[in-house]
């Protein structure tokens, strides 16, 4: 009977280490996959503001830019 019941201890221990590298190992693919799901999102981002750009002319980021610039002056004013 303790045979067996070690036995089953030992099993059990073998089970559980298994399980924990497993959680280990998707826990590492997890965090691959969010990065590369990130670096993607990320150039599909650059991409559509180059077509964005190219398609207007570079009109539209001209005037985010002057837009920015001019809330920099006021703010500048505003801190005075």
């Amino acid at each position: 009977m303790k045979l067996k019941t070690t036995a089953l201890l030992i099993a059990s221990v073998l089970v559980l280490a298994g399980c924990d590298q497993a959680e280990k190992s998707a826990q590492q693919l997890m965090g691959k996959a969010a990065e590369t799901a990130k670096q993607a999102i990320d150039d599909t981002h650059k991409a559509a503001e180059q077509a964005l750009s190219d398609a207007t002319g570079g009109l539209i980021s001209k005037k985010e830019q002057s837009a920015k610039e001019t809330d920099k002056s006021e703010s500048s004013s505003q801190e005075i």
